[in-house]
């Protein structure tokens, strides 16, 4: 039988104990979460302002958005929305705008996201949502503008 001398439990258990440090460092509060969700809303997004996007952000559970965050997602408000179909989802650029004065629309916004990351589904196409949550068939959206990424974003 072969023994373990009793130096090789010391650096495993060095070992461990730096591996709970190292995840422990890059855990984000919820809190923070929200903040960098909306940072990168202000960053990317035209249509931003504190008004219009945080209700949009804040009302989309944590781990939605912690997935979001993983994907490379964006949310922008975009009032150029129908208020009838409030709410779109940009598969090819992956992000989500949603018009912030339509009636509704944060709701279904967050019902969707919700939806979307439980499965961790993100199609290709673009898809529209009514008012009610319902998807929407034969619509014209207007396309996404984003602000140009910096170079070191690529």
């Amino acid at each position: 039988m072969r023994r373990i001398r009793p130096g090789r439990y010391a650096a495993l258990a060095l070992l461990a104990a730096l591996a709970q440090t190292a995840t422990g460092v890059h855990a984000e509060s919820d809190a923070q979460v929200y903040e960098n969700a909306i940072e990168r809303t202000a960053r990317l997004c035209p249509g931003h302002s504190v008004e219009r996007s945080t209700p949009g952000v804040k009302a989309i559970q944590v781990g939605a958005l912690r997935v979001l965050a993983k994907r490379d997602v964006t949310l922008c408000p975009d009032r150029r929305l129908d208020a009838a179909t409030p709410v779109v989802w940009y598969g090819r650029a992956s992000a989500y705008a949603w018009n912030p004065e339509a009636t509704g629309a944060v709701a279904v916004l967050a019902t969707r996201v919700d939806a979307m990351t439980r499965k961790e589904d993100f199609p290709v196409e673009t898809l529209v949502w009514n008012a009610d949550g319902s998807e929407a068939k034969g619509v014209t959206v207007p396309t996404l503008e984003l602000r140009p990424r910096p170079a070191a974003a690529y």
